[in-house]
């Protein structure tokens, strides 16, 4: 079964660019980001807003998310993938994150939710820093305690004193 990301949560004010690979089937399924109730993607993200963000509801973390200048997309447009583990993908075809990219005028960071988003993502990228991130999905065992350093580092790129 062909399965197809979501369209990008970015704005003029977007810093971050966060890139899954593609929604798993509880994300598809809700049409929802990160909707899997084990998914770490809202806590991780928490402590780099300030805000809790699995205490609220779906279009209130977009918001607070939009407020902080994060966008949310995914590197995989489309792909052949029988259940929700990125190992299992193929067949992929690509979002046109360059021409984001090139829409997004506050942007400083391109950061990759995982690795399976950076090595199919990292080639589609240009003239913006780039951090690849340890995965959000349960699929991924290692605890938040471990994540969470490296997805603070996201912060300092929403900081406006930073450039």
């Amino acid at each position: 079964m062909r399965k197809a990301s979501f369209a990008p949560v970015v704005d003029m004010s977007t810093k971050v660019l966060i890139l899954g690979s593609l929604p798993g089937d509880a994300s598809l399924a809700a049409g929802r980001y990160y909707a899997h109730p084990q998914n770490q993607f809202w806590r991780l993200l928490s402590r780099v807003v300030g805000a809790d963000l699995p205490a609220l509801g779906y279009y209130d973390r977009l918001a607070a998310l939009r407020t902080a200048g994060i966008g949310l997309w995914d590197v995989v447009a489309s792909a052949t993938r029988p259940g929700s583990s990125d190992a299992a993908i193929r067949d992929a075809t690509a979002n046109d994150v360059a021409t984001l990219i090139a829409t997004l005028p506050a942007l400083r960071l391109v950061a990759f939710n995982g690795g399976t988003a950076w090595k199919a993502g990292r080639e589609l990228v240009r003239g913006v820093e780039m951090l690849a991130l340890p995965s959000s999905s349960p699929l991924h065992t290692v605890g938040v305690a471990a994540k969470q350093p490296a997805w603070d580092a996201v912060g300092a790129y929403l900081d406006d004193d930073r450039r």
